[in-house]
């Protein structure tokens, strides 16, 4: 399984799921869902622009576990 990082990418840099939500302009349910392993899919455009956000890699972004 994949694993999306983005709650310990939000600790890290000491920001909120609020601030995240207001960065990435989705709706509320697609964005808890994502942020929540609880999807399915995430679009490249999530996926550079949360790169862009946390200046990382998506490397950095998902993991996985088994």
């Amino acid at each position: 399984m994949i694993k999306l990082r983005v709650l310990e990418l939000l600790e890290k840099e000491n920001k909120t799921k609020y601030w995240l939500y207001k960065q990435l302009g989705m709706s509320y349910q697609n964005f808890s869902k994502m942020v929540n392993n609880e999807t399915k899919s995430i679009r490249y455009e999530n996926i550079e622009t949360l790169c862009l956000i946390f200046n990382c890699t998506p490397n950095d972004l998902f993991e996985i576990t088994e």
